[in-house]
């Protein structure tokens, strides 16, 4: 775990600025497009969250990634959903991590170490400078693990939250 001086010197510093180029709209795009069709194959909601970098002051008081992404997910309403199973793929990018909160309904069916697999992949991606694979691919199998635990059996559905990956 890294030292309060190191996180702070990693929000100050690390990569945060290239998030244009990491995440330029033509991957938006991209991602966009894979969350709405993985969407049709289940009951569940993804969301994508991309953060720069924290406030230092927030970092100072003992902000960590995961709680980040917990307060993410509920501003953007992931939790609000019908059946309960609203996920969000968090980035924090000055820090190289990434957190998945799911809500209730899926959070009892999944394994916190499924959503660590997928984490611990889309990491590797990116380290090595795969920012589209490790994007696309993370959002591939959260859709599969929704779709395993929340199949839509063809049924059509409203799309509840938006599609479009967040840039904070």
């Amino acid at each position: 775990m890294p030292t309060r001086t190191q996180r702070i010197m990693a929000n100050l510093f690390e990569g945060w600025f290239q998030l244009p180029r990491r995440f330029p709209p033509e991957l938006l795009d991209d991602m966009t497009a894979a969350i709405a069709d993985g969407e049709h194959t289940h009951l569940g909601e993804v969301r994508f969250a991309i953060e720069a970098r924290l406030p230092l002051a927030a970092v100072w008081s003992g902000l960590d990634s995961g709680t980040r992404a917990r307060q993410v997910f509920g501003q953007l309403g992931v939790w609000d959903t019908e059946h309960n199973c609203g996920v969000l793929i968090y980035v924090l990018m000055s820090e190289h991590r990434i957190e998945i909160v799911a809500d209730r309904g899926i959070a009892r069916r999944v394994k916190p170490e499924e959503w660590g697999a997928i984490c611990t992949e889309m990491l590797e991606h990116f380290a090595a400078g795969q920012w589209r694979a490790g994007a696309l691919q993370g959002i591939t199998q959260v859709h599969t693990l929704l779709a395993q635990h929340f199949p839509s059996h063809g049924r059509p559905r409203a799309d509840e939250l938006p599609d479009r990956p967040v840039l904070l």
